[in-house]
């Protein structure tokens, strides 16, 4: 009997140490858990791009769309390429208004094809202003096809907003492009935007939804993370009611 005590004894130790190593679990990767390179350089392009927007203040995104924003979409360096049959290709980030400030970002992928006479390659930086929530709510769903899924409309530029038609004031969406250090609104009718649910776990630790991390139900936030906030904030502030 003794015998089949000690045993017990090992065996309960045995379970309460399993029990511990899983529970804990989430806390080592937590702690091991980093954004690796590829998305760090993607939230520090996708704050430059925002840094330029205080370079050029009469031919940049009105302030006031921005303060009423509810999500902002940054795709740095997006490839548009083709011959006669072109496409478009991006990797960037997307956050929403959380409590008067700005959530962290998710990531996303942008891609879509255009027919007519094109020849040649480009780059350009695009941003996407999201009027209501129900686009960014499609979007944490799956995939939006732009104009389709959701109204868009190349944005109007400068301070005085007041030039845009009454379609743009109707749209979800505001589409804009920097290149050459100019912004200016562009057509995205048909690009898909989408999670980009890879890079969501790398660099906030395991699996992860859009709206785990705009909630911040996420294990780590890489500094770059927080510094893209920090830029969001400084160039979208909230509207002063």
């Amino acid at each position: 009997m003794l015998a089949a005590a000690a045993q017990g004894d090992r065996m309960n130790r045995r379970f309460l140490k399993l029990s511990a190593l899983i529970f804990c679990l989430p806390l080592l990767w937590a702690g091991h858990a980093s954004a690796g390179p590829a998305e760090e350089a993607r939230l520090r392009d996708a704050a430059d791009v925002l840094h330029q927007i205080s370079e050029i203040p009469e031919n940049a995104i009105p302030p006031e769309l921005l303060a009423d924003a509810y999500g902002i979409a940054v795709i740095p360096g997006v490839i548009k390429a083709g011959f006669v049959v072109g496409g478009r290709w991006g990797k960037g980030v997307i956050a929403v208004r959380q409590d008067g400030g700005w959530s962290n970002p998710a990531f996303v992928t942008l891609a879509g094809g255009s027919i007519g006479w094109q020849i040649g390659a480009q780059s350009t930086d695009i941003i996407l202003v999201f009027k209501t929530r129900r686009g960014v709510e499609n979007l944490a769903s799956g995939k939006i096809t732009l104009g389709a899924d959701a109204a868009i409309a190349a944005g109007p530029v400068g301070r005085q907003a007041s030039a845009a038609t009454d379609a743009q004031l109707k749209a979800e969406i505001y589409s804009y492009s920097r290149s050459r250090g100019l912004f200016a609104g562009v057509a995205l009718e048909g690009a898909v935007l989408q999670p980009d649910d890879d890079a969501n776990a790398a660099a906030y630790g395991g699996h992860v939804s859009s709206w785990d991390v705009f909630e911040n139900r996420v294990f780590v936030t890489p500094p770059a993370a927080q510094q893209f906030r920090k830029t969001l904030a400084e160039y979208a502030p909230p509207p002063h009611r």
